[in-house]
């Protein structure tokens, strides 16, 4: 889509760089297989936690940053992913990045019902026009969400299929 207004708009926008986005609360296998998986399309990822200051997450910000930050790192991906926090509108994380694109998980119709009008919001609000590419989760962790991990972990069950060891130990940790 041109944007009449300002053929600019588009200027400074790294078409090799992606972000991606999410509450990381906490950071699942699920996640860590998108990134991991994005990091193969991307020259260049950054993983956004937000920060989201009105919802009440488990783990405070700075958890969630040290545990992304540590689990991504712990990949061996061979290329270093920048992990930053943000809030605010995606689109203008990305601009401040220099990102194109944007990368979300899919798991489900479920998901794709979700994030597809927010895929549409993204490429219309922002200064510059983003893109979001979805990928769909794989078999083995496509049942994994971050609130299902946060039941489990309440209930005392076993965590390993779900999260990292660190991950488990932190959320260990907070349930007691």
């Amino acid at each position: 889509m041109t944007r009449p207004d300002d053929s600019t708009a588009d200027a400074g926008l790294d078409d090799r760089a992606a972000i991606c986005p999410g509450s990381f609360d906490p950071v699942t296998r699920g996640h860590l297989d998108v990134v991991a998986r994005a990091t193969r399309l991307f020259a260049r990822m950054t993983v956004a936690v937000v920060a989201h200051p009105g919802k009440r997450a488990l783990l405070s910000l700075d958890e969630r940053l040290a545990l992304v930050r540590s689990e991504v790192g712990a990949l061996g991906l061979g290329r270093p992913v920048d992990v930053v926090s943000f809030d605010g509108l995606t689109v203008d994380l990305a601009r401040r990045v220099g990102a194109r694109w944007i990368v979300r998980g899919l798991r489900s119709s479920e998901d794709a019902g979700y994030e597809l009008p927010m895929a549409l919001s993204n490429r219309l609000c922002g200064v510059a026009e983003v893109e979001t590419v979805f990928l769909a989760a794989s078999a083995e962790v496509a049942f994994i969400s971050s609130t299902l991990v946060r039941q489990v972990a309440a209930a005392g069950g076993r965590l390993e299929g779900f999260v990292t060891p660190a991950v488990a130990a932190k959320l260990r940790e907070k349930y007691g």
